[in-house]
């Protein structure tokens, strides 16, 4: 398991965004680290339209990637897989960077496994 969830302003165009080609890295990324059973990838993302950024000026965007994580990988993978992701979401949204104020933020978490519940059926779907 491993879900990205990405939360942006409103403000960034979609040609901008790419998002399926995000999601795309983010999920090659998953199963190429080998940790993240890969019928549990999933990604999904949600434009704000009501916020605030530092002095409210309607040119500054936010994009903010959230990634959760199941129990049962070491620090050090999940140390690893954080960097990764970070980088990947660094590199989509680089040339903002160069035209803006941009507040990009990332986190990972781990869900506590007790409250943690599962049914899946996508490896009987899967091409691979």
């Amino acid at each position: 398991m491993a879900h990205f969830i990405l939360e942006y302003s409103n403000n960034i165009t979609r040609d901008r965004l790419q998002l399926q080609h995000l999601f795309e890295k983010l999920h090659s990324a998953a199963k190429d680290s080998g940790i993240f059973p890969y019928k549990g990838v999933r990604s999904r993302a949600y434009a704000c339209q009501d916020y605030r950024i530092a002095d409210g000026n309607p040119q500054h965007i936010f994009i903010h990637l959230g990634v959760l994580i199941g129990a049962g990988r070491t620090e050090a993978e999940k140390e690893q897989a954080a960097k990764t992701f970070f980088a990947i979401l660094e590199d989509h949204f680089s040339n903002c960077f160069e035209t803006r104020g941009v507040a990009m933020s990332f986190e990972l978490k781990e869900l506590e496994p007790v409250y943690k519940f599962n049914k899946n059926n996508i490896q009987d779907y899967l091409d691979e």
